[in-house]
């Protein structure tokens, strides 16, 4: 697994707001641009499906994601079904208004014969593992900056 933490200034519930919010994903992700709620979701909700947004250079693509995990102002979990991969937040208060924000990645299996032939062509970057794990810290310093304007 991989993980990164920070402390940020705004107590978990604005934390929340935007890491669960799949529609804002562009706003603090170096690779997704967003997504959209799928069939009836329209919100975060254990079940809910959507489609997530992503971008490297001039390449886009689209995943297909469930939410495995929804705890308003403490957990968001989803899987992506091409790549087998769970990526989460856990929220916990950190006194004085403050929110200690782990984000991670995990995978849960094997992904799909094209994925994997696509990670391993470097045309996502010659070193995908690295990308994303360089990518959980990126994210949470712009969630902290966006979260404590």
């Amino acid at each position: 697994m991989d993980r990164a933490e920070r402390t940020v200034q705004a107590p978990p519930e604005r934390v929340w707001e935007l890491v669960s919010d799949i529609t804002r994903a562009g706003e603090w992700s170096p690779e997704a641009t967003g997504g959209r709620w799928r069939g009836d979701a329209t919100g975060p909700a254990v079940g809910a499906r959507f489609t997530g947004g992503n971008r490297r250079g001039r390449i886009r693509w689209s995943t297909r994601c469930r939410v495995t995990e929804c705890e308003p102002a403490r957990r968001f979990t989803f899987v992506v079904g091409e790549s087998k991969t769970a990526w989460g937040w856990v929220l916990e208060p950190a006194g004085d208004g403050a929110t200690t924000v782990v984000a991670w990645r995990e995978k849960t299996g094997e992904a799909a014969l094209p994925v994997r032939l696509l990670q391993r062509s470097g045309i996502l970057g010659r070193d995908r593992e690295t990308l994303m794990r360089d990518g959980l810290e990126r994210s949470l310093d712009r969630v902290k900056e966006i979260v404590e304007r």
